[in-house]
């Protein structure tokens, strides 16, 4: 889409268990649009239970996009979704409907609008010697190694992030550029002018308490059964990206414990509804860093008014009411 034609499309997102994907479904019903996943986990098979991913009945309702495309154990990152999100959006566009990207990862909405530094591949060699020196070390002890080698990465990361930590002593070891000097060299696109909606609370324990609803009701509808089916896929380490994601991080760390019942549900329980409370925080914290968004107070507003508010944006977006 690098011609004049610029791209018919909204965002839509929020912190997790906002209500996003009730929200765009009754939109992208009344717009005659077509949806795109913008959510990590979602693009995986056999993680559903989890992920709150659509139900049959939803997906067949819209035409859905990026969801169920990778096995677990194969990677998928922010590149990977921004240059599929923009085939994606074209080919809708073509049909002469409007896309609507959907979700709560926000990496994949900054590829998306603003593109990523050409970054290396993982190196599994110098990977795992980074994991054996974290072991003997420690990981603060690899984060002051990070700050000699790339002070700015070093300072925007906690030293007991183990997950960028990592990454980012592994590219410096693999290309002898830190990962500051690739974040630079990342060219602007010609899709930042990408519309957002986020739906977000004014008052965080109405997110809190969604957040617990919906994690209790997860495990009644059988999570643990889930993580155990995927457990038996030989591919699927503990530190594979599918297996980081939230909810699934908890309950594989509680198998791993040899944990009986109840005590493995309590903990993961616990454990889950507090992961997914930072997240939602984090998400937020992204969110307000973003000026040129627009914002619908979630816990304020009945779902049906949320709906025509919602609409109402998205009719007074350019190139939308055509």
């Amino acid at each position: 889409m690098n011609s004049a034609t610029s791209p018919r499309w909204l965002c839509i997102t929020g912190p997790t268990a906002a209500g996003k994907s009730a929200v765009a479904l009754a939109l992208a019903q009344r717009l005659g649009a077509e949806i795109i996943s913008m959510d990590s986990a979602l693009v995986y098979r056999g993680m559903d239970i989890g992920t709150a991913k659509p139900s049959a009945d939803e997906l067949a309702c819209v035409p859905h996009h990026l969801i169920n495309i990778r096995q677990p154990h194969e990677a998928y990152n922010a590149a990977d979704f921004a240059c599929d999100a923009l085939a994606c959006t074209r080919q809708i566009n073509q049909r002469g409907k409007l896309a609507l990207v959907v979700g709560g990862t926000l990496l994949y909405f900054k590829a998306l609008t603003e593109g990523l530094a050409d970054m290396p591949q993982a190196n599994a060699e110098i990977r795992e010697r980074i994991a054996r020196e974290a072991g003997e070390l420690g990981w603060p002890a690899l984060h002051a190694q990070l700050a000699v080698h790339d002070a700015p990465t070093a300072a925007r990361l906690s030293r007991n992030d183990s997950q960028r930590v990592g990454r980012a002593l592994e590219v410096f070891f693999a290309t002898g550029k830190p990962m500051s000097q690739w974040h630079a060299q990342q060219q602007q696109t010609a899709h930042a002018d990408l519309p957002m909606l986020s739906l977000e609370p004014n008052e965080r324990a109405w997110l809190h308490h969604r957040i617990a609803k919906r994690f209790e009701a997860m495990l009644a509808q059988g999570f643990k059964a889930e993580v155990q089916s995927l457990m038996q896929c030989p591919e699927l380490g503990a530190e594979t990206p599918a297996m980081r994601a939230v909810g699934y991080r908890q309950a594989r760390a509680a198998f791993d414990a040899d944990l009986p019942e109840p005590q493995w549900t309590h903990t993961v329980r616990e454990t889950g509804i507090a992961a997914t409370r930072q997240l939602a925080k984090r998400q937020l914290t992204w969110l307000r860093s973003l000026p040129k968004r627009s914002v619908l107070a979630c816990d304020a507003l009945s779902k049906l008014q949320l709906i025509e508010d919602a609409f109402n944006w998205a009719m007074a977006q350019p190139g939308v009411a055509q």
